[in-house]
């Protein structure tokens, strides 16, 4: 057809888009800042032995660590760090696990001395997430120590940033493929030989595609290094390829190959059978969509069974019936947000579309946001597993959002119904573009005919023809080029007609907005669901918290540099000042600690000796000293200060100003 789409440049359309698009990066900056600090990890450390923090009388003969879940680890997944930074492990690491546990162990070496050491570990969970983790433990007494442990968690840094985009544009990908496909199929049978519709499926197609076929690269680095130069290792390669979530992968891209055929036979022979000529050519169509239905649902599933093999579904409890449900989750998600992005294309860009495929699609939608809601009710009762876990995890709040997000899109869906309701046909202005597209074929074929006949004339003439044969064939020639340019000329004007009755329909107008509007909330959603699908579930955020004697509210996530400010007196000439102490980044585990000393006129202090000591009673431990080195006047520092656990610890500093002058002061500090 000749039709011309109504474009988004009209002056309220492209004001209302702009005003929406804005408000949709807001809302995704938003989540993306609160979301930041999100822990990617899976498996939780439910134990070790020794404990973290424990003061052992002498040295073990190997360390074990217990996890919520299944694991993998590899050869250096464990280590074992002295005081001086050494390993003290002796690099072999051993499967212990038995029924209802999930416990490795590493040997250590004989001969260890007294002191304090650190263990970090990094595997990868049975949901594909990295997760690393590290804790000290101290053979004799507490120590000072120089181990260090890599400060960025495991799948973080710009390979964990890469890595989390491909995502994002693999369900994005998926929704647009599956959702559009449904939508031609089940809603818009027509919209199969619509040019936009089909440029839609065929982009998430590609979407889809290219993001797997870069998480297949990113992946050796993402649960390992950290390089990205390691994306092209081919034995790292070779290493995912045997892994759970490299065989998805590899299914997945499979599945895409099978998928091209499906979009190629949609948009090909199935939408030259648009109007059959007879009973059998419509018998013909049928058969053929209900072969590209079962076919289509069959691949759909299995696409969307390559994330529920190798993440969330696939570990944890009721994983049979889990996995199942996840793929109805997801296929649901991709029929309703999927159409709903065909639809706003189909109202923006095709040159009609009846009201009957919209209602179907509404009526298309309901039921999706039926099985959603079902679906990820059991869901969330899987993930969180309690009240607690649901107000005071990371999962649990990332998830209440998505609720509401969900309720938000629902409530515009129901202004949606409502303008489909009042939405009025345009089957003339159809009718009008059908008939002036057929006189543009008539004038042109005229034109051709014409053409052929003053040819014909003119070499049947040969050396004989005058100059007013000439003139007669070059007449005729000029009026066939004229009904051509007239034919061109009436579609135009009929397309022009056809344009203005589709935008003064108020309720296509309306419909397009509210549609518009569910596409933004849409695209917020996309990106909670993804942020939710690398945050830890709420049952395992519990769990570590409990290893840790806390709650998850005390979560190191939440943790900032402590600042303290003391004032001293030593008695002496010049022994009045302050001290002010910042240890960073405030946690548990290895932190910087800076130490200033102020004279009484505010300027620094330069004192010979200043010492640190920190003491949690709760749990017995300290105190742990700390000797820091002098940096320049008046600024002493600490590097790798390692405090066990978070909790309420008293911080002692001791300040001397001459040989026999000195004083303790103390402070109580939350850490962690």
């Amino acid at each position: 057809m000749t039709a011309t789409a109504p474009r988004l440049g009209q002056a309220p359309g492209q004001a209302l888009l702009t005003r929406l698009l804005l408000v949709t990066t807001v809302l995704l900056g938003t989540v993306f800042t609160v979301l930041s600090g999100t822990a990617s990890a899976h498996a939780a450390l439910t134990g070790s032995s020794p404990e973290d923090g424990a003061v052992v009388a002498s040295a073990p003969k190997d360390i074990t660590l217990t996890f919520s879940e299944q694991i993998a680890m590899g050869d250096n997944s464990i280590r074992v760090l002295d005081p001086g930074n050494k390993r003290a492990d002796t690099g072999k690491i051993r499967d212990l696990s038995d029924t209802g546990s999930v416990r490795y162990g590493v040997g250590l070496r004989t001969g260890l001395p007294d002191g304090t050491y650190t263990v970090a570990w990094q595997a990868v969970s049975a949901d594909s997430h990295p997760v690393s983790g590290a804790f000290t433990f101290s053979i004799g007494a507490p120590s000072e120590t120089t181990a260090t442990v890599p400060a960025e968690e495991a799948g973080g840094g710009l390979v964990g940033t890469l890595y989390g985009a491909a995502r994002y544009v693999s369900y994005a990908g998926f929704i647009l493929l599956v959702g559009g496909a449904a939508f031609v199929l089940g809603c818009w049978q027509r919209g199969a030989s619509v040019r936009p519709l089909q440029r839609l499926v065929v982009q998430g197609w590609l979407a889809l595609t290219a993001a797997t076929l870069v998480m297949l690269l990113l992946r050796n680095p993402y649960t390992g290094s950290g390089e990205l130069g390691d994306a092209f290792d081919l034995d790292g390669l070779q290493d995912v390829l045997a892994t759970k979530t490299g065989a998805a992968l590899v299914s997945r891209l499979l599945l895409l190959g099978a998928a091209a055929l499906f979009v190629a036979v949609l948009f090909g022979a199935y939408a030259r059978r648009e109007s059959p000529r007879d009973e059998e050519e419509s018998k013909e169509r049928k058969d053929l969509t209900f072969g590209l239905a079962t076919g289509g649902t069959v691949v759909a599933a299995g696409i969307a069974a390559t994330w529920a093999l190798s993440e969330h579904a696939s570990t944890g409890i009721q994983t049979g019936l889990a996995m199942p449900v996840d793929v109805l989750h997801l296929l649901a998600v991709a029929v309703w947000l999927g159409g709903l992005t065909a639809l706003l294309v189909a109202l923006y860009r095709a040159p009609f579309i009846d009201s009957a495929a919209v209602r179907r699609f509404s009526r298309t939608a309901f039921l999706s946001v039926v099985v959603l809601a079902a679906t990820g009710l059991y869901q969330s009762w899987r993930q969180v597993g309690s009240w607690s876990a649901l107000g005071e995890t990371a999962y649990g709040q990332l998830l209440l959002v998505k609720v509401g997000l969900v309720a938000v899109l629902v409530g515009i869906a129901w202004f949606s119904r409502r303008w489909t309701g009042r939405l009025a046909e345009v089957e003339a202005g159809t009718e009008n573009a059908a008939e002036v597209e057929a006189d543009t074929e008539l004038g042109a074929q005229d034109g051709a005919d014409v053409e052929a006949e003053a040819e014909t004339g003119a070499e049947a003439k040969t050396g004989g023809r005058t100059g007013s044969d000439t003139v007669t064939a070059t007449a005729v020639v000029g009026d066939s080029q004229r009904a051509t340019q007239l034919a061109r000329q009436r579609a135009a004007l009929a397309s022009a007609r056809q344009k203005r009755v589709r935008d003064a329909d108020p309720a296509r107008t309306g419909l397009r907005r509210s549609v518009l509007a569910e596409a933004g909330i849409a695209v917020v959603l996309l990106a909670v669901t993804t942020v939710l699908t690398s945050t830890e579930p709420g049952r395992t955020a519990e769990l570590e918290a409990g290893r840790a004697g806390g709650t998850v509210a005390d979560a190191p996530a939440n943790a900032e540099p402590v600042n303290v400010r003391m004032p001293f007196d030593t008695g002496g000439q010049n022994g009045k000042g302050t001290i002010r102490l910042t240890l960073d980044p405030g946690r548990s585990g290895a932190n910087v600690m800076h130490i200033y000393v102020d004279g009484a006129d505010g300027k620094p202090l330069d004192v010979p000796e200043v010492k640190a000591a920190f003491t949690l009673t709760a749990e017995r431990i300290g105190p742990l000293p700390i000797v820091p080195d002098r940096f320049a006047p008046g600024h002493w520092s600490a590097d790798g200060v390692q405090i066990p656990m978070p909790g309420d610890w008293r911080l002692q500093v001791t300040v001397r100003t001459s040989d026999i002058d000195q004083t303790t002061v103390d402070k109580n500090v939350k850490i962690g």
